[in-house]
């Protein structure tokens, strides 16, 4: 599978006013983060988000990626009503700020209408799945103060070159990881390889899985179990994956690895039952 870059903004997002980069949105984060411990039979760290965010029903977390200083964490959310928007994280301050995510569209903006469940977040680029289409790509130095707030506008969109589900994505070192949920018969594959070549397609077959982390030949997949049990991680090389039940909270979504820290990061959807939990990768072998 090849990526092919369609959809260009380049000359829209250039020609913008009020450009102020992620610098500026890290300097002024607005919510507090809250140290907690989350519901599941692995050892982790978690936090969680402020009560109305904890309790939102338009608004639900997706995607997430961790900065290679390991300080700092994006996680990606999507409306019901439409649209799409990231949560830039500051561990250390605990404190956190919505990002909406646009499309130049005239003289202006409009949401960014994708599910974004997943993010991989790799020096100013982040890329965000976008279910059939591909990858939206951002440059975090695109990001523009509105009367509003912040605003980061997607630059342009890597197509793929045959049918593939982009339901959430990772990164390797500076490779792609990108794979397809499913909870019925269709296909539960995962791709790999640089955003500007191509992509080598592997045959996952967990079912419901939500993401995906590739550490020194082994592989790492989170899994749900509907709103009430608990996540599940599977992990080992190739074909060869082993089920390690109730290892996250209920409602697990995309995965992160952080190189730094050797830990991987997810984060929960459900209102009320929403976490942001690192684990240590160890723990599962």
């Amino acid at each position: 599978m090849h990526l092919s870059r369609t959809d260009d903004h380049h000359e829209q997002v250039d020609a913008l006013d009020g450009r102020v980069g992620l610098g500026a949105v890290l300097d002024d984060l607005d919510r507090r983060l809250r140290r907690t411990v989350a519901p599941c039979r692995t050892p982790h760290r978690a936090w969680t988000w402020e009560p109305a965010d904890q309790r939102d029903t338009t608004w639900w977390p997706q995607g997430i990626s961790v900065a290679a200083t390991a300080r700092q964490v994006m996680v990606s959310w999507y409306a019901k009503t439409g649209g799409s928007r990231v949560s830039v994280l500051d561990l250390v301050a605990r404190r956190y700020r919505h990002v909406e995510l646009v499309r130049p569209a005239g003289d202006g903006f409009e949401p960014l209408r994708v599910h974004a469940g997943g993010i991989a977040w790799h020096g100013t680029r982040l890329y965000v799945a976008a279910t059939n289409a591909g990858l939206w790509v951002c440059d975090t130095d695109d990001v523009v103060r509105t009367a509003h707030g912040y605003v980061l506008p997607v630059r342009h969109l890597l197509a793929p070159s045959e049918p593939f589900r982009f339901s959430f994505v990772g990164l390797d070192g500076e490779a792609l990881l990108i794979g397809e949920y499913d909870n019925a018969t269709g296909s539960r594959r995962i791709a790999r390889g640089l955003p500007d070549g191509d992509l080598a397609v592997h045959e996952a077959g967990v079912r419901r899985a939500q993401g995906v982390a590739h550490v020194d030949g082994r592989w790492y997949v989170t899994a749900s179990n509907g709103t009430k049990r608990l996540g599940t991680v599977w992990s080992g090389a190739e074909g060869n994956l082993r089920e390690h039940r109730n290892a996250v909270p209920v409602g697990p979504e995309d995965l992160a690895y952080d190189p730094a820290t050797d830990r991987l990061w997810t984060v929960t959807e459900h209102p009320g039952k929403r976490w942001v939990v690192a684990l240590k990768r160890r723990r599962f072998g």
